[in-house]
Order: structure tokens, then C-alpha cells, then sequence
């Protein structure tokens, strides 16, 4: 055997216990998730996006009201409830009146307050329902009762600013509090303006409103862009304004490894590789895009075309940008809450760090080797 053959045997010697000592990299690449696939006796689906599989994953959760939110109409404004508070004028039409002052044929009550039952209570007149009924009716219910004791009596009823009707507003909005339900602020939309409007990007600004035991969610966006999504609100509701808490975890050959939150209320495979910097130019595997996700049963039997499975599936669903459509399907494949979205390393870059191994053992022996001959 040749000085040169031998030389050879060596190197491929060494090459090959350089790679059975593990280099380090940033997770499995291709042909490992590839393994773990069903078709290979492992407990993943690894699929190849396409259009079907894109528009049969592009179901996302359902945020919006019930029929039972959108359906209730508008409080009448002017309907008086317990807890209001009143100003009554009777005018008396004598010099001197059983309610007005010597010398005046005016009494005013103001701040007279609705009790918990509905009631409020007028002298002379009694205890008078208030509650359900609108100022004007009032008037003449207690114009009524006083007519039999004073002649001819006027009554003018206002109905102030109370918390008869009121509804709580809470988290990222300017002014949390408690906020009466008026003619101006009737609505969802009206009365987060009446609180401040909200206090974070709009984009990921979601609102849930708790109506006793019933609770419904909408982005704050989509109620402005469709109006028709804007409810009527009810005494007592609670109004939560949060950021948006869905997330994606980032790994392998990316910009950033980390987990990320949605900067939108929809995101594509190619915007979540966007916002951790993209893919890296000297590490990533553009065939070897992956999304990692336990797909609920529904839509797992519809992307394989089954009807058997039962349960949560693990899915790895691949993209390969280097096809000719393969950038349009990473802009309309929808990533989801919670998944894993995972980038694999070029083959070469393996060949790189073994090579670099090499060269780095090699050049330390040569160091140790010029120091034993001194």
C-alpha cells in the first residue's frame, strides 16, 4: 500500500470518528424528522404542503359573538332602572302648595335616588314605581297621584347620570372603570370610546365581553371593519381588553430561536419566518421548512382523506421553498396557536463542522508535535 493510500485510509478514518462523536447542531435534520413518520413506524404524520393541505389547515378558531349577543337590541336610553338617579320640578298651581315653600309655587327634588326595588318615594304622592318606566310616563303617574290634593299640578322629570345600567371596563384600554349606559354609548364600539379606546396596537387588541354566564370574543379590528358585528350591551356586562396571547415557538436555522407572539389576528408559515429574521443564509435547508402541531381529529381526517382517526394527531407538515409555488403555499399556509415552527440545516453544513473538526484536531496534533520535538 502507497504512503498516499494509506494517507486516505487515515483521513476517511478520521472523518468518520469526528461524525460518530455527534457535532453539534441545532435539532434533527430531514431525513431523521422523516423517520419518525408513521410510514415509518413512528407516531407522526409528515406531511408535504400543497394547495389541498393548505386549504384543508387553514380552518383557525372561531372568534366572534353568539346569536345571543348579536340578536339583543338596544337599551332604551331613557327607560329609568334601579339605581338611577331622578330630578323631579312640581309646580303647583296655588300660592301656597303642599310641596313648594311659602311664597313659591315650585318644589324641586334633586338627587332623588331609584331603590333596589324601583321605587321612589314623593311626599304626598307615596311610593312610586320609577323603574320601567321613561321619564315622560312617570310624570304622569305622580302628576296623577298629587292631582286629588293640589290643582291642577305640573311635573317635569329628568333623568340624570346614575348606575342603574352600567357596565365595568377593564385592562388595556385608557380609562378602566365603570361606565353608565347612556344614549351616546349603547353599544361595544361606543363604549370603549367612552373608556379611552384601547391602549395597545389595535392588531392585537381582543375584547371579551362576560354577560353572566355567557362569554363572547372579538378582535378589535374586526369590529370596526364590520359593523354589523357591534352588539348592544346590558346591564352588568364585564368588558376585558387584553393583548393577543397566541404564540409560535421558533427553532433550528432561523434568524432567532424563541417563542414568538402573533403581531397579527392572522399569520402564514411565511410571516412567522419573516418575524424571527428570516431564514439563515449559511445554515438553513429551504427544503426542509417544518410546522409542528397536534392536529384535532377533524381536520386530520380531512387532510389525509380518512375518517378512522380519533383524537388529537401529531402532524410535521413540510414545505419546500425552492418549488416553483413553494413560496406562494408558505404565504397561505396558516400557522396556529401553539405551534412549532422548525427550519433544518443544509447537509453540507454537517460536511462544514466535521471538516472544520478535522482540520482543528489536525492542527492541534501538529502543535503538540513541534513541542515534543523541541
Amino acid at each position: 500500500m502507497t504512503s498516499r493510500g494509506a494517507r486516505m485510509i487515515a483521513l476517511f478514518a478520521l472523518v468518520a470518528t469526528v461524525a460518530a462523536c455527534g457535532l453539534p447542531r441545532s435539532g434533527p435534520n430531514k431525513r431523521e424528522i422523516f423517520q419518525g413518520s408513521v410510514q415509518k413506524q413512528g407516531d407522526a404524520f409528515v406531511i408535504s404542503v400543497n394547495d389541498r393541505v393548505t386549504r384543508a389547515t387553514s380552518i383557525v378558531p372561531a372568534v366572534g359573538f353568539s346569536d345571543a349577543f348579536r340578536n339583543a337590541g338596544l337599551i332604551g336610553s331613557d327607560t329609568i332602572r334601579p339605581g338611577d338617579t331622578l330630578g323631579l320640578t312640581i309646580y303647583e298651581n296655588v300660592d301656597d302648595g303642599l310641596l313648594a315653600g311659602q311664597g313659591m309655587n315650585a318644589a324641586v327634588l334633586e338627587q332623588v335616588q331609584v331603590d333596589g326595588a324601583g321605587f321612589i318615594f314623593i311626599p304626598y304622592a307615596g311610593r312610586v314605581r320609577a323603574a320601567g318606566n321613561t321619564p315622560d310616563r312617570l310624570r304622569q303617574i305622580i302628576t296623577e297621584k298629587l292631582d286629588a290634593q293640589t290643582p291642577d299640578p305640573q311635573v317635569v322629570v329628568r333623568r340624570l347620570a346614575g348606575n342603574g345600567a352600567a357596565v365595568s371596563v377593564v385592562g388595556a384600554v385608557s380609562g378602566q372603570g365603570i361606565y353608565p349606559i347612556e344614549r351616546p354609548n349603547r353599544t361595544l364600539a361606543t363604549m370603549l370610546a367612552t373608556a379611552g379606546g384601547v391602549a395597545i396596537a389595535p392588531e392585537i387588541a381582543r375584547i371579551t365581553v362576560i354577560r353572566g354566564a355567557q362569554r363572547g370574543e372579538i378582535w378589535f379590528q374586526d369590529l370596526y371593519d364590520h359593523p354589523q358585528l357591534d352588539i348592544a350591551l346590558r346591564d352588568g356586562d364585564k368588558i376585558l381588553v387584553e393583548a393577543d396571547t397566541r404564540a409560535f415557538t421558533a427553532l433550528g436555522a432561523t434568524g432567532a430561536q424563541s417563542r414568538v407572539r402573533f403581531e397579527t389576528t392572522t399569520l402564514s408559515a411565511i410571516e412567522a419566518i419573516a418575524q424571527v429574521g428570516g431564514l439563515s443564509t449559511n445554515l438553513a435547508d429551504p427544503t426542509g421548512v417544518f410546522v409542528l402541531r397536534n392536529e384535532p381529529e377533524e381536520i386530520a381526517n380531512l387532510v389525509l382523506g380518512r375518517e378512522d382517526l380519533v383524537g388529537a394527531q401529531r402532524f410535521a407538515y413540510v414545505l419546500d421553498l425552492t418549488e416553483p409555488n413553494g413560496m406562494f403555499l408558505a404565504r397561505d399556509f396558516a400557522i396556529r396557536d401553539g405551534d412549532t415552527v422548525y427550519v433544518t440545516e443544509a447537509p453540507f453544513v454537517q460536511w462544514q463542522k466535521t471538516l472544520s473538526a478535522i482540520t482543528g484536531t489536525a492542527a492541534s496534533a501538529n502543535s503538540v508535535a513541534s513541542l515534543g520535538g523541541n
